[in-house]
């Protein structure tokens, strides 16, 4: 991942995925704020399930960027079949990736096909596990992430434990707006950071005072003195403070404005009437088998 295309990529499908999660929750908080549950993905008016294939397209399309496209000349594997060094990172980032995929898929079958009761967790559980993924692979990267790189990744690494921590606590607060509001915003405070690292790493133009762009594995940033580096990463804070402030504000008045947009409606029903209708079907037929089971008891010990 270590250009300018390989952040800004990822990064506009953070930044749609985490818009679009916001604008969704808001609109469903406004609609009805009594009784909103939060949804793992949201269907649109042409298709139920476009976000996942929009996932499914775009974590495919990186993994072949990853590991066929960006490497037209390159070899990833020695003589031995051992991978290269050099390119550890590529397959890090490509299974970083490939959660993305997995998730997006078994989302759809779960909604498809899994229990009404289990298949929010279960689909919520995946999301936990492809951040997790992604949070210790960025934490154990194989590239030596300590100068301004490293600085760069280690904001990016808090703002997933932030998406860890709102999924996780979404699987047993589904009612909680502010929780899955966060949530959202991570997700697409994900995406700005993505797009701005690989921007302001990878283009000469706006390198830091004192600092260089070589290349060594791939180009990378260096600084001529430790005061340079420092005075680099002192910017990089400054930077995220600065995006996350902007960011937070544009959020806010998003939130105001569609608060108005979409007045709150008595007798409204959220997305998730289908699945409740299913979860009073099943505790009826949960409760039949029960009695079925009771009345046959009863004829054996009478027999």
């Amino acid at each position: 991942m270590g250009t300018l295309i390989g952040h800004v990529i990822p990064g506009i499908g953070f930044f749609i995925i985490g818009l679009w999660h916001l604008i969704n929750n808001i609109k469903l908080h406004s609609l009805n704020p009594k009784s909103y549950i939060s949804l793992p993905f949201f269907p649109t008016s042409k298709s139920k399930y476009l976000e996942l294939y929009f996932m499914m397209g775009c974590s495919s399309f990186y993994i072949l960027l990853e590991l066929v496209f960006g490497q037209i000349g390159h070899h990833l594997f020695d003589s031995d079949g051992a991978i290269r060094s050099n390119h550890l990172r590529n397959f890090e980032h490509a299974f970083i990736t490939l959660w993305m995929l997995v998730y997006s898929v078994f989302a759809k079958i779960l909604d498809k096909h899994g229990r009404p009761k289990s298949k929010y967790g279960l689909t919520m559980t995946l999301a936990v596990v492809m951040f997790c993924q992604e949070f210790l692979l960025y934490h154990l990267h194989s590239t030596d992430h300590m100068g301004l790189e490293g600085h760069y990744h280690w904001f990016l690494q808090i703002v997933i434990f932030v998406s860890i921590v709102t999924t996780i606590l979404s699987i047993g607060y589904r009612n909680s707006f502010l929780i899955s509001f966060v949530r959202s915003f991570s997700i697409l405070f994900q995406g700005v950071w993505d797009i701005v690292m690989g921007i302001m790493l990878w283009t000469p133009s706006v390198i830091p005072k004192d600092c260089f762009m070589i290349k060594e594995e791939y180009f990378r940033v260096r600084c001529h003195t430790k005061e340079a580096l420092d005075r680099a990463k002192a910017l990089t804070t400054l930077e995220f403070s600065w995006y996350l402030v902007v960011f937070v504000v544009l959020t806010m008045f998003l939130y105001m404005y569609m608060t108005k947009l979409y007045p709150e409606k008595a007798g409204f029903e959220p997305f998730v009437k289908y699945d409740r209708e299913h979860e009073k079907i099943e505790d009826n037929v949960d409760t039949k088998k029960k009695s079925v089971k009771s009345d046959l008891l009863d004829t054996l010990i009478e027999a």
